[in-house]
């Protein structure tokens, strides 16, 4: 199947999302590391295109750029090694980007002066991913993935992912594919998905179903944890699928998301009708829940029946439901004020500085009726 070509008109809304979304969380990716004391990072653009769109919108290869310029005091003081790969198959669309780059190195000539090291390749990203595995492993790496074909999708590439240690990566792909070409040999031999099972659902879930089946097949005791975003086009449904084995990694993640779309942080359009369920009704009992809500009821019930004892506990099951911190705040603050629950400090510590890089962790006691 042919390659499809996002240079040949400017970039769509949903174009502009997943490159935002991408660009966000390489501004959160790259001063955790730099400021963690590591002496060498490593950002791979598998499919970079040529820096920038027709009508001159920033891609993601100047994206990467502008955030490591950002980063210039930082990586001065640590003096961190940063090195970033940018492919491109394409040789017309290569020179471009070379030169795109360049030019951008040339008008920010901090850029030069830092350690920086940039590496273009022309080649099959088939090819040319297993070359870098080795390196990936090594090193922290940020790895950014595109389908764009059939022969570019995800079950290899997730298996040889999870086996690394400090690698988080986005990898986009067409989920709409999956509807199209399920049931075909070319696509069954490439990533072995029960389409039917996918597709049992509204179509606009299809992105969460495969990342559901995604998951299934991790080994048993991996340490990856993988969270969609999904992204409408018109008619067709798009989606990144987020990768990484690190809680800090997860929660900088899951904030970028909610910071894109505050009420379902997990696609570009209101997948759950949430906001029909936020308005009033003249029978409250009959009243549905918005995402938020469901999340932030079940955890004060599995607060109350002793499941979650602790703000440590209540962290991980926040990040496991794809929330972030002030959802599980807000929840256990009203179990505090409405005398359910005690715990001996101001706030309910739910958050990673505290549970992780402080190891402060408190109990929570229930305080029954």
């Amino acid at each position: 199947m042919a390659r499809k070509d996002l240079y040949e008109k400017p970039f769509d809304e949903g174009t502009i999302t997943k490159l935002e979304i991408f660009e966000n969380y390489a501004k959160e990716w790259i001063p955790t590391f730099v400021m963690g004391g590591h002496k060498e990072l490593w950002i791979f653009d598998f499919f970079a295109g040529i820096g920038y769109g027709i009508n001159g919108v920033s891609g993601s290869p100047i994206r990467i750029l502008q955030q490591i310029l950002n980063q210039a005091g930082n990586i001065f003081q640590k003096k961190t090694k940063i090195n970033v790969c940018f492919n491109e198959f394409d040789k017309d669309k290569f020179d471009l980007l070379q030169t795109s780059c360049n030019q951008f190195v040339t008008n920010n000539p901090e850029l030069s002066r830092m350690n920086l090291n940039m590496l273009f390749r022309n080649c099959d990203f088939a090819d040319l991913f297993p070359k870098t595995l080795s390196t990936i492993k090594k090193y922290p790496s940020l790895v950014y993935l595109d389908q764009n074909g059939m022969k570019f999708l995800a079950d290899k590439y997730i298996d040889d992912l999870e086996k690394t240690s400090t690698t988080d990566f986005l990898y986009y792909l067409s989920s709409s594919y999956f509807v199209r070409f399920g049931r075909t040999k070319a696509f069954q031999t490439n990533m072995n998905i029960d389409i039917e099972r996918a597709r049992r659902n509204p179509y606009k879930y299809i992105h969460k179903s495969i990342l559901e089946q995604l998951r299934e097949k991790l080994p048993q005791k991996t340490k990856l944890s993988l969270y969609p975003f999904t992204i409408k086009k018109n008619a067709n449904v798009y989606g990144i699928i987020f990768g990484a084995t690190h809680p800090r990694a997860v929660d900088k993640f899951l904030k970028t998301a909610w910071d894109k779309n505050t009420i379902n942080g997990e696609a570009n359009f209101d997948i759950d009708d949430d906001k029909k369920k936020s308005e009033s009704t003249l029978f409250p009992e009959l009243k549905l829940l918005t995402k938020i809500e469901v999340f932030q009821q079940t955890l004060k019930e599995k607060i109350l029946n002793g499941s979650i004892k602790n703000n440590k506990e209540a962290f991980d099951y926040t990040l496991q439901q794809g929330h972030i911190s002030e959802h599980a705040t807000e929840a256990v603050k009203e179990l505090k004020n409405d005398g359910k629950l005690l715990y001996d400090a101001r706030t309910p510590l739910i958050n990673y500085d505290n549970v992780y890089k402080n190891n402060k962790i408190i109990k929570y006691k229930v305080i029954t009726p």
